[in-house]
Formats: structure tokens, C-alpha cells, sequence
């Protein structure tokens, strides 16, 4: 975190450097070149003709229900927020040229459309990106704080916010390309995580009503234990798929299975060693204030013994027990 975190602001800081994250051209602008193939060909043959032919950072989508249809997506080339209509053009004159080595244009292909990705539409499309997440992070977070307790859901959205921060780290670093498969992604990574993070928590609560007399510390390193061989199983096989995206998935999926193989490792690193000592911390200080109020109020009302002040602080402690038991 500390080294993404490094990387965004000095990045940011360097007059004329790179910008803190390499948007795409959803979130930054560019143009839209929409080209018709008259033969069958694929994403990764255009890709490979229009690096060779000096358009090295286009990004390619297929329309799905237009055949041999694409979508040729080119950086904005000057300010951001400055797209002028000579540069919608100049994308357009490089991708005729471009595609100009298959065949002639009307025989081989057709450009059908030149659009202009304004910057304004790609801040639209980043705020709704990251209001998104936060979302997912509070409706996790109101869930499990009534399923479980507060201190409990605040432990899973902290690991959860720490997996896409780290996961950002890393894009931050390699300055890999953020689309908005990668934003998907990143959704994908919070409900994937916050999955394992409950399973260890119902874990804990059914041990804590079945062991009343352990400490939560104990409970909780024992349900970590008990539940590890199904996280290594279940998180496991997901990392192998992702790995296999990677590999083999070709350009289109690279930042989406970039960011799931992050955030599945980072993920499951996280509901045993991020969660969980935090929901551990937060209830013992939560059980100390309670020992501290009823210990006063005992002491205030009525101090006629030490057995007394005994059986008001198990009370109070028995009685969170029970809340998070429940």
C-alpha cells in the first residue's frame, strides 16, 4: 500500500511525468474509430496490424451484434479535455492507413463511424466508478453489521478497502492500463473477499457459542484453522483460473485478470490476517469498555462488595456474547 501509494504521488508530483493511474480511453478521452471487416477476423489480428503500422496503443472491441464489427479505440493524442476535430481526424487517417495493409478500403474493410470520447464523459464515467465501489463497501458493511455486529462489518470492509487499494498499488506501479473491465474487476474482488471474510466469521460465532469459556483470541486463531483448507481449496482454484486469463487471455482481458490475480491473493492474505485481528482488537476494546462502564456504575450505585463488581462485569461481557452470537 505504502508503495503504491509512493508511486501515485511522486508520479503525480514530476512536472511533465505520468499521471498517478494510465486511464484508458473510458476515462480519459480519445477517439472511436467503428470499422467493418468484409471477412471474418479477429481482435488480436488488428491489434497486431495497427501496432505494425504505428498505432501501438489502441484498444479493440468487437460490437456483438454487428458481425465482423469493431470498435478501434484510440488515446486522446493532445490535453485532456482539448479533442479537436483535426485530432478526430488524425485517428481516423491512421487507422485507414493502418488497416490500409489487409486490403483497399471499400474491399477489405469500411469505417463506418468516428466518434470523439470527450474527457467530461470520462470523469462522469470515473466518479460513477468509484461511487460504485463505495456503495459495495457500505452495503457489505450494513449487512454484516446486522448479521454479525459493527465491529465485525468494520473489520470486513477495512480488509476489503485494503484489497482494492493494494490492487491499485500495483497498477499504480506497472502503470498497467485502468478500463472499465478492470473497475468490473475490482467489483468482482470485493465480493470475492468480503465471501471468505464471512465464512471465517460464522466460524467464530458458532465456536463462541459452543466454547463460552475460550478467549475470542483463541476462538478466533482455532476458526482461522478450521476454515483454512476450504479457503486454500476455493481461493486456490480461483488464482489458477485468473493465472490461465493471464496467460492466455490476449489483450482484452489482461487488466481484468491482472486485477483479480492481485486482488485474489491479496484477498485471501486479508480475511486471515487483516479481518480478522481487527475484529479480535475492536471487541476486546469494545468488552474492556464495557468491564470499565459497569465496573463505575457498580461502584457508583452500589459498592457493597467485590463479588458484586464480579458479577456485573460477566454480565456485561456475557450479554455482548450474546449480541454476537445471536
Amino acid at each position: 500500500m505504502l508503495a503504491g501509494l509512493g508511486s501515485a504521488v511522486v508520479r503525480q508530483a514530476i512536472p511533465g511525468g505520468t499521471d498517478a493511474f494510465n486511464l484508458g480511453v473510458d476515462f480519459k478521452g480519445g477517439t472511436v474509430v467503428t470499422t467493418k471487416f468484409n471477412q471474418p477476423t479477429s481482435a488480436e489480428v488488428i491489434r497486431e496490424t495497427l501496432a505494425k503500422n504505428g498505432v501501438p496503443d489502441a484498444v479493440i472491441q468487437p460490437v456483438t451484434d454487428k458481425e465482423s464489427t469493431f470498435l478501434i479505440k484510440l488515446p486522446l493524442a493532445g490535453a485532456e479535455g482539448q479533442l479537436s476535430d483535426a485530432e478526430v481526424e488524425q485517428g481516423r487517417a491512421l487507422v485507414g492507413k493502418a488497416l490500409s495493409t489487409i486490403g483497399p478500403e471499400k474491399t477489405a474493410y469500411e469505417i463506418i463511424g468516428t466518434d470523439a470520447v470527450g474527457a467530461v464523459a470520462g470523469a462522469q464515467l470515473r466518479n460513477k466508478a468509484i461511487a460504485a465501489t463505495l456503495a459495495a463497501l457500505v452495503g457489505i458493511l450494513v449487512y454484516i453489521a446486522f448479521r454479525f455486529e459493527w465491529s465485525y462489518g468494520a473489520a470486513a470492509v477495512i480488509a476489503v478497502f485494503h484489497d482494492v487499494l493494494v490492487t491499485l498499488g500495483f497498477f499504480s506501479i506497472f502503470q498497467w492500463e485502468i478500463s472499465l473491465t478492470v473497475i468490473a474487476a475490482l467489483l468482482t474482488l470485493v465480493g470475492f473477499s468480503v465471501n471468505d471474510t464471512i465464512v471465517v466469521f460464522d466460524r467464530i460465532r458458532e465456536n463462541r457459542r459452543l466454547h463460552r469459556r475460550d478467549s475470542l483470541y483463541k476462538l478466533t486463531n482455532d476458526s482461522i484453522n478450521q476454515t483454512l483448507s476450504r479457503t486454500a481449496i476455493t481461493n486456490g482454484l480461483v488464482f489458477l483460473s485468473v493465472l490461465a486469463m493471464v496467460l492466455f487471455g490476449g489483450e482484452v482481458l489482461q487488466g481484468f485478470s491482472l486485477a483479480l490475480t492481485v486482488g485474489v491473493i491479496f484477498g485471501t492474505y486479508s480475511s486471515i490476517a487483516v479481518a480478522s485481528p481487527i475484529m479480535v482488537w475492536w471487541e476486546q476494546r469494545l468488552e474492556a469498555s464495557d468491564r470499565a462502564a459497569s465496573l463505575g456504575a457498580t461502584g457508583a450505585t452500589s459498592p457493597r462488595s467485590g463479588a458484586t463488581k464480579r458479577e456485573a462485569v460477566s454480565g456485561a461481557v456475557a450479554k455482548r456474547t450474546r449480541g454476537a452470537v445471536q
